[in-house]
């Protein structure tokens, strides 16, 4: 490899390390930081690097990778049960857009294949990037996340023929019937070659290999046979990708099929980032900035126009007007398939440059604004659908007034997750009657076709705890995580019905002293609690007494586990980003510091705020120092307190600042 190559690739992966990293920070989908990369290093960028084979080389393999994952996920089962959303919605959402942009694109004075390709690119919304965020939003169960997957799964499966048809449209200039049943039966002829091998070969290879334990050779069986059926599908004048996903299909529905994505994951991420970094560096910024009105105009085509399609499609489908609108926002951007598609028209001379770089522009910044568009689709479909959300609203007071009009005594649960689910199953064994509110409509329709009194909303309105009998309640238990709606239902209660004992759960005590302020009896945190149930079980194998086992860990409670709040978080703990989170830190002291030669008592680390644990000296550990301890060189002290406190207890240690 010539130095110059190996310049360029140092370039590159330098880039990448920092550009994902500030993508992460910031909570974007690392597919912009690598597009993004390719924008400014590019040729048509800061001209650090050159197109090369060995590029594109390896980003095919990428797309490969991707594809045999994507396979891997289909499941068979899940299809049939999502029959509706996927071939239904999905199916319809597809053939429409594509239709469509086709159309817009014919009339606007483009070649029909390259119109063709445009509406296949702007049919397929970001799996990757709508799925993350739902699930994080805890929407993946609602019915417009339920009809976003559907809808997501057949954009998947519609890539297959896209990848069949685009370079069937470059070597031919068209394509007549002849020429893709041809095509046709040569994919399935290939698919049940595979279908051949994974019954007989595939399945007794991995098992093989399997038996060897060894991670080395099961990762490179993975690498071949996904490269071996991207092979297959390439020599018979096909694309290499749709070999890697039906081989992945296949795959998919053996016992193996967990491991063997861990194992390509790594190998996907890494080689579908330099893809991305390839299509990056197509884009001509400064091309991109002259035509920026038209970027703009063709972005609001594409989002408004495709939120309103499926919008449209998912009312047709029996979605509610709400839930028909977020669907629609959250389905409104482009995806990473467009860019393979795109990469695939390239490559077979089916769309111009200019073409390219400004659909390519436009499904960049729709991705852009996709975290947006998810996060906020709930107020923005009720703002536009203000009076259907008032009548749904009053419906589902109705609906928990009437199920909990005949209680007297019973305990109001809100959140029906897994901790409330628990709850309510105690108390119907001790004989005691329960209602509950969950926000979940998938997990409200479930638990009432059970015959559970449970209803649907947001148990932060003061309505909702009212039509649920709060007035008659003999406890309230707050079950869900989200702390600023406990803290609105707290306010409530506290000031309404003051003596109602409220027990809240969290997952931590980030905010235990707020949740207690605000009227809270008990708050029970589920992480220090565990930990509390772990400890009391390893202290009986270790034949410590049942009564100091209770007294030590009724002293933790009555402290507010203060014991348990001393840790090492390290850096890029998820409990890091509480800046008020208490913890450990390990203070060294070396020659010439400022506490050397002086005692604890007059350094006063308890005016800042911060209490010394412990005090290491010549490999020895004492626990609680004493305050006139004089402290000398090498001494280690482990100090408790906030960041900002143990800031400054570090500099008055050091400096004396």
């Amino acid at each position: 490899m010539s130095p110059a190559l190996v310049n360029q690739w140092l370039i590159l992966l330098a880039g990448a390390v920092l550009v994902v990293a500030l993508c992460r920070r910031l909570r974007q989908p690392p597919i912009l930081a690598y597009l993004a990369l390719g924008a400014v290093i590019g040729p048509a960028g800061g001209g650090l690097i050159a197109f090369s084979p060995q590029l594109d080389t390896v980003a095919e393999i990428g797309v490969v990778f991707l594809l045999f994952t994507i396979g891997l996920e289909f499941s068979l089962p899940q299809l049939r049960v999502m029959r509706r959303e996927v071939f239904g919605l999905g199916a319809a959402q597809v053939l429409l857009t594509t239709a469509l942009v086709t159309a817009g694109g014919w009339l606007l004075g483009l070649p029909p294949a390259e119109a063709f390709v445009c509406g296949g690119v702007l049919a397929a919304s970001s799996t990757a990037v709508v799925v993350r965020q739902l699930a994080e939003q805890l929407e993946l169960a609602l019915p417009h996340g339920r009809a976003a997957v559907g809808v997501l799964l057949f954009q998947d499966l519609a890539v297959v023929p896209f990848l069949i048809v685009i370079p069937l449209l470059g070597d031919h200039g068209g394509v007549d019937a002849a020429t893709l049943g041809l095509a046709l039966l040569k994919g399935l002829a290939i698919f049940a070659a595979l279908l051949l091998l994974g019954g007989r070969v595939l399945r007794p290879l991995f098992a093989e290999v399997a038996r060897a334990r060894s991670e080395e050779l099961f990762t490179l069986t993975v690498l071949m046979v996904a490269l071996l059926a991207a092979a297959l599908t390439h020599a018979a004048g096909l694309s290499s990708a749709l070999g890697a996903f039906l081989a992945g299909v296949l795959l998919g529905e053996t016992e193996f099929r967990h491991q063997i994505e861990a194992t390509i994951r790594p190998f996907r991420d890494v080689l579908l980032g330099l893809f991305f970094v390839s299509v990056g560096m197509w884009l001509d910024v400064r091309d991109l900035v002259a035509h920026d009105l038209d970027i703009l105009g063709l972005l609001l085509a594409l989002v408004l126009g495709k939120a309103v399609l499926v919008a449209g499609l998912a009312r047709a489908f029996g979605l509610g007007g709400a839930d028909a609108l977020r669907s629609g926002m959250v389905l409104a951007q482009g995806g990473e398939f467009g860019f393979v598609m795109l990469a695939l028209a390239r490559d077979h001379a089916l769309i111009a440059p200019g073409t390219l770089d400004r659909v390519a522009a436009v499904v960049v910044l729709s991705l852009l604004l996709t975290p947006l568009l998810v996060r906020h689709a709930g107020t923005l479909a009720g703002a536009l659908l203000r009076f259907d959300v008032a009548r749904a609203q009053q419906a589902a007071l109705a609906d928990i007034a009437a199920a909990s009009a005949a209680l007297s005594g019973h305990v109001l649960i809100c959140g029906y997750g897994r901790v409330g689910q628990n709850t309510a199953r105690f108390l119907e064994r001790t004989g005691f009657e329960y209602a509950a509110i969950d926000l979940d409509l998938g997990r409200v329709r479930e638990a009432r076709a059970a015959g559970e009194r449970v209803g649907y909303g947001d148990a932060a309105r003061p309505e909702l705890l009212e039509a649920a009998g709060i007035a008659r309640a003999r406890v309230l238990v707050v079950s869900h995580d989200d702390a600023r709606a406990t803290l609105r239902t707290l306010e409530y209660v506290h000031a309404r019905y003051p003596t109602l004992p409220v027990l809240v759960r969290t997952r931590d005590d980030a905010r235990l002293g707020e949740l207690v302020a605000a009227g809270a009896t008990e708050v029970i945190p589920e992480t220090l609690e565990g930990s509390l149930m772990l400890i009391s079980h390893l202290l009986a194998l270790l034949q410590v007494g049942p009564r100091t086992i209770l007294r030590e860990l009724r002293e933790v409670r009555r402290n507010r586990y203060r014991l348990l709040h001393q840790r090492y978080l390290g850096v890029g703990s998820a409990e890091d980003v509480d800046e008020e989170l208490a913890r450990l830190q390990a203070v060294s002291l070396p020659a010439g510091a400022h506490a050397t030669g002086r005692s604890l008592a007059e350094l006063a680390l308890g005016e800042l705020g911060v209490a010394v644990t412990a005090l290491k000296r010549d490999g020895v550990r004492c626990a609680d120092p004493l305050p006139e301890a004089v402290l000398r060189a090498d001494d280690v002290l482990v100090l408790y307190g906030t960041p900002e406190r143990l800031a400054r207890a570090e500099a008055r240690l050091l400096d004396g600042g």
